[in-house]
């Protein structure tokens, strides 16, 4: 058997996730497809099943991790796909487990993957371990409807069958506790990691001519990034733009940059007499986005609820500074006034604030963006990250091997 540097013998880890590029819905994608390759040079065997998607192949190897598509019948409506894909991945970890096993821990991302993971984990008696991304109860702070209550069961259900939790800020510790009643030392706090090599910066090409496709030469591109939803509180952002724009003298034009519904945002920006100021992108490819974001002047994340916010990563990792309300794990990953600056959730007096803290002080704002490259490496390295997962691992496999599974 493999023993790596550290000496801790290889593992055959089962992984279970909902979305895996090209499938990408939110974050889990990239979390769980650059966390493994790092497991995979530390010596262990991944197996990962996921749900078909375009013309991907059904099995490939990607970056050492065995990559198992299965396809999902439609159903209905979401939570039949949801059933669906779990029957699916279900038939395939038992297949694998017979053909490929033993395998010493399952690993499941979420609540949409909770009862093919716990399901398996009973029928062979392999310890399970859940990574639990967010909570409906943080998202809508509280349970308010049946489609909430059937969730929060399912989170409920897979964070009392798993061996061990893992989560990635403190704040999210907390709320799994509170939420999901877990005791605090069955959950371990992993923070999300990013390669910032992966961040083009685009020296070589004509940065003044591809900026004005978004602002005049005169105006600071102040954006935001990411899903139109909710608790993502762009309409705190837009409350902001007057006051911004009055302290810049009008030379600032704001762009939302993500794919969904905008109609209410762009009235909101209409009624506040901001509309020439503000550009609705819609979804930008990763390549055009890597290029905007060299010519931004700020990134703004004014967050209701965030679990972590990988988004001020890929900022930091794109020397752009940072503007982000004290919400969730937000607080952890910014470091206010050393690596971002961090503003009051849900205030707009708070959030124009800060972006004025950005655009005003360059030099300031050059120093923010300095630390915040060099926090890349200290906190959010991958390679640090996969050593802490792995050390979550070994403990589960020793406690495993210490008792008897009746």
């Amino acid at each position: 058997m493999f023993v790596n540097r550290r000496g801790v013998k290889s593992m055959k880890i089962l992984v279970l996730s909902w979305e895996f590029p090209p499938r990408i819905v939110g974050g889990i994608a990239r979390h769980v497809a650059e966390l493994y390759p790092e497991l995979v040079k530390l010596g262990h065997d991944i197996h990962l099943i996921t749900p078909e998607f375009g013309q991907a192949s059904l099995y490939e190897v990607i970056e050492g991790i065995h990559v198992h598509r299965v396809p999902v019948a439609p159903g209905n409506d979401f939570f039949h796909w949801v059933v669906n894909l779990n029957e699916s991945m279900g038939n395939q970890g038992g297949k694998l487990i017979l053909e490929e096993g033993p395998f010493d821990v399952i690993h499941a991302h979420d609540w949409l993957v909770g009862d093919a993971a716990i399901a398996l984990k009973r029928l062979f008696k392999i310890p399970l371990i859940a990574t639990i991304h967010a909570t409906e109860y943080g998202r809508y702070n509280g349970i308010h409807n049946e489609t909430q209550s059937y969730i929060h069961q399912k989170e409920n259900l897979l964070a009392y069958d798993a061996w061990r939790i893992i989560v990635c800020t403190e704040y999210m510790r907390g709320e799994v506790q509170r939420a999901l009643h877990s005791p605090v030392d069955k959950v371990d706090v992993i923070f999300n990691g990013i390669r910032p090599e992966k961040k083009k910066h685009h020296e070589d090409f004509h940065a003044q001519d591809f900026r004005r496709q978004f602002a005049a030469d005169h105006e600071k591109i102040v954006y935001y990034l990411g899903r139109m939803t909710y608790e993502k509180g762009i309409p705190v952002l837009l409350n902001a733009a007057p006051k911004i724009l009055w302290e810049m003298g009008g030379y600032v034009k704001f762009v939302i940059v993500g794919g969904g519904n905008t109609d209410h945002l762009k009235r909101q920006a209409s009624d506040l007499g901001i509309w020439d100021k503000c550009y609705f992108t819609g979804f930008l490819s990763e390549e055009y986005l890597d290029k905007f974001q060299t010519v931004a002047d700020c990134a703004v994340f004014p967050s209701l609820y965030e679990p972590f916010g990988i988004v001020a990563l890929e900022s930091f990792a794109s020397r752009v500074p940072v503007v982000v309300s004290d919400t969730g794990g937000f607080p952890e990953v910014v470091q206010h006034t050393k690596t971002g600056i961090v503003t009051q959730v849900n205030n707009s007096d708070s959030l124009a604030w800060g972006i004025l803290e950005v655009l005003k002080n360059p030099g300031y704002s050059r120093w923010l963006v300095d630390n915040a490259y060099e926090d890349l490496e200290r906190r959010f390295s991958w390679p640090k990250l996969a050593q802490q997962t792995e050390a979550v691992y070994q403990r589960v496999v020793t406690e495993r091997s210490l008792l008897e599974w009746l």
